[in-house]
């Protein structure tokens, strides 16, 4: 029997218990189930495969040696996350000093095209959308990243980067204003910039699962 299959039937957090109480199996199971997203937050957040690599890594290992201390006060999702972005900002901030490096290609897979929109306007208008997002500060960036491209609600994404619901939705608002006249020129041309606009919880607008909500 599979290692996966033998905790087909264990939640997140029993599987952290059981880690945590010496199973040699459990925590790769529990690693197994998220390491996609986990691995996209990363990438996302620094931009660069090496550096989001290398936070990933230095994450997991923290995961691993934390787990004993798990309190359950949220999800082992929540859990995991936070850990992951932490140490992605850790890593953003000590490259503060050197210049932003492109985002890489496959970021474009999670910022879905309009219907109908023209392949050569798809191609810039998302190379513009990848090359602003490196431009935000890293704290802007993660707000941005579990909200607009992760789809986290304010409340979770707070959570994650444990920090109070205000102070993400005004990380996102500061770093969708900075986007703003990186892509206007796209506006400008009658090119769609993102996916349809929604109303906001404020009632202002902003573009579903992009980069501008």
């Amino acid at each position: 029997m599979s290692a996966e299959s033998a905790y087909a039937d264990v939640a997140d957090a029993e599987l952290l218990a059981l880690h945590a109480s010496g199973d040699p199996h459990a925590f790769g199971e529990l690693i197994r189930r998220h390491r996609d997203r986990l691995w996209a937050v990363a990438l996302r957040t620094l931009g660069d495969r090496e550096e989001a690599a290398d936070a990933l890594q230095d994450a997991l290992v923290s995961a691993y040696r934390a787990a004993g201390r798990f309190e359950g006060r949220s999800a082992v999702t929540t859990w995991l996350h936070r850990i992951v972005v932490n140490a992605c900002l850790d890593r953003a901030r000590r490259k503060a000093a050197r210049p932003a490096v492109p985002l890489p290609d496959d970021l474009d897979q999670r910022i879905p095209a309009p219907a109908g929109e023209d392949p050569a306007v798809r191609g810039e208008t998302r190379a513009v959308l990848l090359a602003a997002l490196a431009k935000l500060p890293a704290e802007q960036r993660a707000a941005l990243v579990l909200v607009d491209m992760e789809g986290y609600p304010v409340d979770e994404a707070a959570k994650v980067l444990d920090v109070a619901p205000g102070t993400i939705k005004s990380r996102c608002a500061r770093g969708r204003a900075r986007l703003l006249p990186l892509v206007r020129h796209l506006r400008e041309g009658n090119q769609v910039t993102g996916p349809p606009v929604r109303p906001a919880e404020n009632g202002s607008t902003h573009q579903d699962g992009g980069v501008t909500r």
